[in-house]
């Protein structure tokens, strides 16, 4: 942030906190805003051959792994996949507006605390524009709105620094028109994640004290320099963690990529685990696959991730040739954040605590606003295509037990990280206990 800006908004918070014994008044009317992020990566697989980089640490990457930790509570068997970049900037957004203790939990909480004032809003900045400026190389699409209530007096300031850091639409509507306002952000949503993203608000998320509602939309497609070749695609069985199987394409490949055997020196995550790193074209985006032993449920492995350990994987993944098989997966997951972050620590903004006063200029308005929901949509498809073939690709796996390199099974529940390579930052995390069920084809590689 340039220093006139940042003196300037050192001094608006300063008049906001002489304020404060005014806006602790007690609140006869309540407002709220609703915090939404509709989320969306289409992943087309490809491979690529790269040099191993040292990670950056992410600033934010003990919160990713601390939301993750938070909603594998709430589902022992389930799929997951959310965007911790896109919640940290949707937060950093409403951090814009609000003072006091409002402020600070979402600072500590998403990890910003250690910085001087405001500075995290130029790193959020700085952030979205590295993801945006290699569209050569793979497609984003990030886009952030806020629908404002008729009528109602927001600062100027607030609104200039949204479009300033985050590059906001900012547009009015009439929140007790309910069902036509949850159309309108259904449709920008849809238009700003390629018509993947549908219904994420309903007339029902709406009420006459609505106030303000924050979108964020993302998209993203990335491409495997080596495809994995369609033909090589067979019928497999995917075994869950509950002794079940599950049929589904399974894709195969032998090529160069980052892969590494860990282990946390206990019993605890079931001894060795296998970590693999596929970059995407371009090498500044990728995958990373964990994946337990064959007879080690996931839940066995999940609670001793941490952010080092993200950082120790990613730095120290050999360049080898690796046999890849690789479920063709789906997964879509809505989740209402409200509860996840406030057992995180992020509690008054989502109460009459809330101080959100640095949002409109009237006094009134200001004792008024808090966070009524919080809601983010995601989806994840995982397929062979991609625009080069591979050298080499010719090769296909004549059976299971025929291991001549290192072998990465994806056959059973493993979890995810999609990551910029350069900044450390993590677009995605997830797990896949199950992936979307394929019908049985006559073909299978026992059968080859």
């Amino acid at each position: 942030m340039e220093c006139g800006e940042m003196e300037c908004v050192k001094r608006e918070r300063e008049r906001e906190r002489e304020a404060s014994t005014e806006i602790q008044q007690k609140r006869e009317q309540t407002s709220c805003v609703m915090l939404a992020l509709a989320l969306l990566p289409v992943l087309l697989l490809r491979t690529c051959s790269c040099l191993a980089v040292d990670v950056p640490e992410d600033v934010t990457a003990e919160f990713s792994v601390r939301l993750y930790h938070q909603l594998q509570q709430t589902g022992s068997d389930e799929n997951i996949i959310f965007s911790p970049v896109s919640v940290a900037l949707a937060l950093g957004m409403l951090e814009l507006g609000a003072r006091g203790a409002s402020l600070e939990q979402i600072r500590q909480v998403v990890g910003f605390s250690h910085f001087r004032d405001d500075e995290e809003f130029s790193l959020l900045r700085n952030l979205t524009q590295d993801l945006l400026a290699h569209e050569e190389q793979y497609v984003v699409r990030l886009a952030n709105s806020l629908y404002l209530q008729t009528g109602v007096p927001f600062n100027p300031d607030f609104l200039q620094l949204m479009k300033k850091y985050f590059r906001a639409e900012v547009e009015t509507v009439d929140f007790s028109e309910s069902a036509a306002v949850a159309e309108k952000i259904n449709a920008w949503v849809e238009n700003h994640t390629e018509n993947k993203i549908h219904d994420l608000l309903s007339a029902e998320d709406f009420s006459s004290i609505t106030r303000l509602t924050l979108v964020n939309a993302m998209y993203f497609r990335g491409s495997w320099k080596n495809q994995f070749r369609p033909e090589n695609t067979r019928t497999f069985s995917f075994s869950k963690d509950d002794g079940s199987e599950v049929q589904t394409l399974m894709m195969y490949q032998q090529g160069d990529f980052y892969y590494g055997e860990f282990s946390d020196g206990s019993s605890e995550a079931g001894g060795v685990y296998q970590v693999l790193e596929m970059p995407y074209e371009g090498e500044d985006m990728s995958m990373m696959i964990v994946l337990p032993r064959q007879e080690v449920p996931l839940a066995t492995l999940e609670p001793i991730i941490k952010a080092a350990l993200l950082e120790d994987w990613a730095n120290n993944v050999k360049r080898q040739k690796v046999e890849v098989y690789l479920p063709r997966f789906k997964v879509e997951q809505k989740i209402d954040l409200r509860d996840t972050l406030q057992e995180l620590g992020i509690r008054n903004i989502f109460t009459k605590e809330a101080d959100l006063s640095a949002m409109t200029t009237e006094l009134q308005d200001r004792k008024d606003l808090f966070v009524g929901k919080a809601v983010q949509k995601a989806y994840l498809e995982v397929t062979e295509e991609g625009a080069e073939g591979a050298a080499g690709s010719g090769m296909i796996a004549l059976t299971r037990t025929l291991v001549l390199y290192p072998q990465v099974m994806a056959d059973h529940p493993f979890f995810f990280v999609i990551r910029n390579r350069k900044t450390g930052s993590i677009l995605f995390m997830g797990r896949v206990m199950s992936p979307e069920v394929i019908e049985s084809s006559d073909q299978n590689f026992d059968a080859i």
